[in-house]
């Protein structure tokens, strides 16, 4: 049975290129897409309910339900598990990620959605939505480059996804030091930073695609040297022999072997360089084109674009 999962790095784009979101419901059935969304992170529960319902029948999906355990006695709701069932896709909204972990992973609910996931429907999670779908979940700290002791702390997550540890709004919020950090104190784990508006989507658990406007950063420390077991309070961690790759988009990796397995470098077409250039010449062609344009001004324009 195939498996694919959307980590989506938060702000993806719901008006206009909206790359992500396309991906997600045409991975979802398209036209034929039954999509559960789990807005349980957020604190605006009716609004970021209405906003994902316009966005994915605006993309041509057939239905969207929504779902919204707010304690763990909601998530043993059998009526909440069976619309899993149901569903072609499920989506977890951004918000509070502890409130997934607190709310959902354990579960019936939680347990469903896994279940759900084995069996070939497509899971996605935007922000904090993607951060649970991993086995250990980032649940807060704090933003820098320099990875530091107790920078972060792990919560349970979904477990989705094993062996990895997925961060969020990445390059936007300077995430690099807390995910450096994690992957310090347990580096057995590969951790997985994604930017906004950009998907990690994982197909089958393995090999890891990339769509979106930003990059996936991939940090490897199974070689790593680190003196996390003995740093105290917040000092800065030493990090030796991690493995870096940064992968925008059409790149693919491989989360088990942990290496780049394909990718695409666009080469600029030379009529797409020389387009800047055709459109000044077309402004200059209406400004000589006027007729109140004296010669000796004709003269000056030409001498400035030559130049």
């Amino acid at each position: 049975m195939s498996c694919t999962l959307f980590a989506i790095g938060g702000a993806e784009a719901k008006l206009r290129r909206r790359t992500v979101l396309e991906a997600f419901v045409a991975a979802a059935g398209g036209s034929d897409a039954r999509i559960a969304l789990v807005s349980s992170a957020s604190s605006l529960g009716p609004e970021v309910v209405e906003v994902y319902t316009r966005v994915f029948t605006s993309l041509g999906a057939s239905d969207v339900i929504s779902l919204r355990p707010e304690s763990r006695a909601q998530a043993q709701d059998l009526d909440l598990v069976e619309s899993l069932t149901k569903a072609s896709a499920v989506f977890l909204t951004g918000g509070n990620q502890l409130k997934l972990s607190s709310f959902i992973t354990g579960t019936p609910f939680g347990d469903a959605i896994r279940e759900a996931y084995q069996h070939g429907t497509v899971v996605g999670g935007t922000s904090a939505g993607a951060s649970i779908l991993a086995e250990h979940m980032i649940a807060f700290g704090a933003a820098g480059s320099t990875p530091k002791q107790r920078m972060s702390q792990l919560s349970a997550g979904l477990g989705l996804l094993h062996g990895v540890v997925i961060d969020q709004h990445f390059e936007q919020r300077n995430r690099y030091g807390r995910l450096l950090s994690l992957v310090a104190q347990s580096p057995s784990l590969l951790g997985l930073g994604v930017d906004e508006d950009t998907a990690a989507v994982v197909h089958d658990g393995s090999r890891l695609e990339v769509i979106g406007r930003g990059a996936v950063t991939v940090v490897d420390g199974r070689h790593l040297i680190s003196n996390a077991f003995a740093a105290k309070r917040t000092t800065p961690l030493l990090m030796s022999g991690a493995v870096i790759h940064i992968l925008p988009a059409g790149s693919e990796f491989d989360l088990a072997s942990r290496v780049l397995i394909a990718h695409e470098t666009a080469v600029p077409d030379p009529e797409v360089l020389e387009a800047p250039a055709e459109a000044d010449l077309r402004d200059v062609a209406r400004e000589v084109a006027a007729e109140d344009v004296s010669p000796t001004y004709k003269r000056r324009l030409r001498r400035n674009r030559s130049r």
